[in-house]
Formats: structure tokens, sequence, C-alpha cells
């Protein structure tokens, strides 16, 4: 196996948009990056991943991309990215960027081309389809769903057909059995390379093939959503390998895909094992929705299936554990809070620590989301119409009409998955507006900044951020440095429904990582080790009699240890 640098390294997501609002337009911006990059190099970051700061009309927030060189002006200017990317390098973090590969926006001067007429040169940049007719009357080409609720069709007038859109309607799909879109594309990806940034988190990379246009069969509702039909079919692997070809492989640089749609573990190694020529890593949701959130209900909570969150966990790692490399993340922008959906409300700082513990523990490049080193939550929903996000009301929609009676149902159901959750402006200190502006920001701020910060959190050494930056100096700078970063994942007991527990083992170091999900005092059998070392704990102090260790409602401990003949 090769050594790259992005195997080494602790990556930060950031949010541009609700990230630091440096002019006071009530929006997060490249400057107020900039002036927080200090606060990450203390942190240890040392790689951080921008969501899209692209010129856009937002209607997913930047992800819909009306001109790919140019910055849309509330997050700045050019001028604002080279000095952003210039700093971050001075101070030794190295800077990806979002890669959309699978969309642009509909005023983008591509699509304005292609819907002007069905002989125009841009036609064929996207996918267009005359439609059918059924009962005398012009409907969609076929009754896919889209991933934002309705069609993933769209009438457009001027030429009388339709267009995929499997996100919103105003983000049409590029067509990339057109090879002229590949070539746009690839020198999309060399001029910001060139520019200095190093590498791509590859958005909806999955997405880039079609099956054949047929009926989703056997379903009640009037637009179901398959991901088969657009997620990871054969193409979108010779499309990557020509990106590869051209762009990635002639930079030192990391891609990371964003592989949802159902996608397996034969799948995710098909995109980033080390011999395929595709991509460096892919990021994966399995571990996202281990628990009951489907079944919640006013009076039935969350709880978290720990036996299916260590089984997936432990797929991937053995999975990849020869052939490629994982990312290890919690969350990112499109899932719940990581406190809202696996931690504990009555132990937030026990219960924030060891989930940072049995993850950054794990082999992988750990990313951190923003405010997860501080322990932002959910927004408390209490109105559909405080929805920013697009798929949220969508969601909402769905489930009201599933339910016409129940919206406050409906309402719950939508707000526990919203991608509004994430995107709560970052907490930096109990001022008003939680020190993220002096303006209203764009979206409402989490009511609970006054007690959940950052400023609270640099004041309290036993805080859950200085545990983030522990078990961040351990991965960098300790002698367990090799052994945490490259040692063998090996799990232990995996039917045990309160514990996760694993090894790492490089050479003759042996670690072993407890992690308590309960509230409940639990206890765990150390007389197969002699124990040589305490790594990182979440309690001060341990309880070990007779050789077994009791533990605390959510204690996390990593024990140098060797093992017993």
């Amino acid at each position: 196996m090769d050594k790259k640098w992005w195997m080494e390294s602790i990556g930060y997501q950031i949010y541009p948009k609700s990230f630091f609002d440096s002019n006071d337009d009530g929006i997060g911006d490249l400057n107020g990056i900039y002036q927080k990059l200090e606060y990450l190099k203390d942190l240890g970051v040392n790689l951080i991943w921008i969501c899209p700061f692209y010129d856009s009309p937002m209607d997913d927030n930047g992800y819909d991309v009306r001109n790919f060189f140019d910055v849309a002006k509330e997050f700045g200017t050019m001028d604002d990215v080279n000095k952003l990317i210039e700093k971050a390098h001075q101070l030794g973090i190295k800077v990806i960027l979002d890669f959309v590969l699978n969309h642009t926006s509909d005023e983008h001067p591509w699509f304005i081309e292609s819907r002007s007429s069905v002989d125009n040169p841009y036609r064929d940049y996207y996918i267009w389809h005359e439609g059918r007719q059924k009962d005398g009357q012009k409907i969609e080409p076929t009754n896919w769903g889209s991933f934002f609720g309705g069609s993933c069709w769209k009438y457009d007038e001027p030429t009388d057909s339709y267009y995929m859109k499997i996100f919103s309607d105003k983000m049409p799909d590029l067509n990339w059995k057109n090879e002229k879109v590949h070539d746009e594309m690839i020198q999309i990806a060399k001029k910001w390379l060139d520019k200095g940034i190093d590498g791509f988190r590859i958005d909806a990379v999955s997405h880039l093939d079609r099956a054949e246009y047929e009926d989703v069969k056997g379903s009640t509702d009037r637009y179901p959503l398959d991901w088969h039909k657009f997620s990871n079919l054969p193409k979108v692997h010779d499309y990557l390998k020509k990106l590869n070809q051209e762009v990635f492989s002639k930079y030192d640089c990391l891609t990371i895909g964003e592989v949802g749609g159902a996608a397996s573990i034969d799948q995710g190694i098909k995109y980033a094992s080390f011999d395929r020529d595709e991509l460096s890593m892919v990021f994966n949701f399995d571990h996202n929705w281990c628990n009951n959130l489907h079944e919640v209900t006013s009076t039935k909570q969350l709880k978290t299936n720990v036996v299916l969150l260590k089984s997936v966990f432990n797929k991937w790692q053995e999975s990849f554990k020869d052939i490629g490399w994982l990312p290890l993340n919690w969350l990112n922008h499109d899932q719940p809070r990581l406190m809202s959906q696996y931690g504990d409300y009555k132990f937030p700082k026990a219960s924030g620590k060891m989930l940072a513990t049995a993850l950054h523990m794990m082999r992988g490049t750990p990313f951190i989301y923003q405010g997860e080193e501080i322990g932002m939550t959910n927004f408390p929903f209490e109105d559909v119409s405080q929805f920013n996000d697009i798929s949220s009301v969508g969601t909402y929609r769905y489930h009201l009409e599933k339910e016409p009676d129940d919206p406050v149902k409906a309402l719950k159901k939508a707000a526990l998955r919203s991608r509004d959750n994430p995107r709560t402006p970052m907490q930096w200190s109990n001022d008003i507006y939680a020190g993220f502006s002096t303006e209203k920001p764009w979206m409402m701020v989490n009511p609970n900044y006054k007690t959940i910060n950052v400023e609270k959190n640099l004041k309290d050494q036993d805080s859950l951020w200085y545990h983030y930056q522990r078990l961040i100096d351990l991965r960098k700078n300790s002698k367990y440095r090799d052994v945490i970063i490259y040692g063998e994942y090996q799990l232990l007991d995996p039917d045990d429904q309160n514990l996760y527990t694993y090894k790492r083992i490089l050479k003759d170091q042996t670690l072993l990582i407890i992690n308590s999900f309960s509230r409940k005092k639990l206890k765990y059998d150390l007389s197969s080790y002699e124990m040589i070392n305490k790594v990182i704990s979440n309690y001060q102090k341990q309880s070990i009699k007779n050789q077994t260790i009791y533990l605390k409602p959510y204690e996390s401990i990593v024990f140098e240890v060797k093992e017993k003949l």
C-alpha cells in the first residue's frame, strides 16, 4: 500500500453559508472561513472540505451551479478564494472543494442554450425526452420519482418536451453519454486544481448513468423513487476512469465520492479500491440510520441499534482493510446532528466524547462536520414554515398525503431527517445570533446556543472540544500514531447490545477500545489482557477491580494492552 498524505489527515467539513459571517449580512462567507482558520488549526485539523460557493441561484444552497468559475456574491470573490487557499496552506491545511458532476442550475448558460431549441449545439448536454401520450394527454416519459419529491421529469414549454432532474426542478441532469460533457468537466477540474486546491468531494457521483426508460412497477405511489433507475449503474465507472486518467492521476490530489443510492460494499469497492483507478475514497451512509427513526412517535423515542451500527462499520472496515481506504464520518450537511441521532441529552458530554472516540480510533481518515466538536444538536422545529430545505418541505408533504389528518406527525417525521438540522448557523458564543453574525442570519439559530457554543467549550478543559483535540493529537503526534492510522481493525463482542468494542493492532502494539452506548452501569472483562497504559478516556477515573472494568454511563476508554497467552 502506498501511503498518501490524505490517509494521515484529519478533515473538517465547512458549510460556508452557516460557518461564520464576516461582513454582517447574515450569511456565512469565504472571509468568514479565512478568519476561523486558526481555530481549525488549534483543533488539529489539516484538511478542510468546503461545500459549494460557486455562483448559483441557491435553489439548493449552492449545489445548483450557475457558473463553475465564479463565486456567488453572498460568499465573496475569487480573490477571497485565492487568499483562503494561500492562508490555509501556510497553516498546513489542505483544501478540497465540492465538484458537482450530475447537474447544473437551470440558469447555467449550457442549459439556457439547451432548452432554446431541439437542434441547439448544447441540446445533448442534458437529458431530454418528448414524453408520451395517455388518455389523449401528454405525460412524463416515465413514472420515476425525484429525490426531492414529485416526478424526476420537468415539462419545458419552449420545445414541448421534458428534461430529467432527479433533484429539484431547477437542477437539470447532465447527459454523461455526451463526451462533450466529459470534456467540459475535465476542464473545470483542471482549472481548480491548477489554482492550488488539493482535491474534490464529488457530489452525487453515483448518479451519472441512467437505466432504460421504463416505468417502476408494483408501487402505489404516483412517482415512486427507485434508486436503481439512476444509481450505481455500470457506465459511472467508465466516466470516473476517464476523469482519473485525464485529471486526477496527474495531480497529488484527494477525490472522495458521495455514493448514495443504496450503494453496497461491492459497489464501494468498485469506486475506490486501490487498483480501480477511479476515486481515493467514498463516503457511504449506511451507518447514519442505525436506529428506529421511522418508528418514532410522541411516545416512542430514538434508540440506537448498537448491534446494527457495529455490523455496518465492521463490514466496511473488513472489506477495505487490504484493498482501499475509508473516510470516517458521523454526518455531513444532509444528515441529522450526531448528538440528536446517537447521543443522549441526559449525558451530552459523556455520550458526545464516546461517539467521537468510537469513530476516530478506527482505520481511515476522520472528518468532523462543523459544530460536531461542540455537540450541536437538531433544531426544534415547530412549524413547516421553519424549513428552509426544499427536500424537507417535500418530505413533509409526502407524509401529509399519507396521513392527512395528522400534520403534527408529518412535521415530526420530516424534522427528524431534515437537512436543515446540520445547516443552522455555527454556534460560536452566547452573544446574539450565537456569534455567527451581528445581523439576523439567513436561517434560524438553534435556541440552545447559550449553553452549546465554542466559547464555552474553550473555557472548559474537560469539554467535548478538547476531547476532539486530544483524539486528533493522538492520531498526529503520539507514539500510537501508526497503529491508529494503519493498524488492523478487529471487532469484538459483535452481539453485545450496549458495548462497541474493538482492537487496533500493528506489529507489537495493540489498542483496546471500549465504548458504552448505555445510560446503565455496565462491566467488561479485562482478564484476557495485560494492561499497559490508558491512552484516552471520557471520565477521569476508572473503576477496575478483579480484572473487570465497571463502566459508567456512556464511558469510553482506550487502553494499550498485551494479550495474555
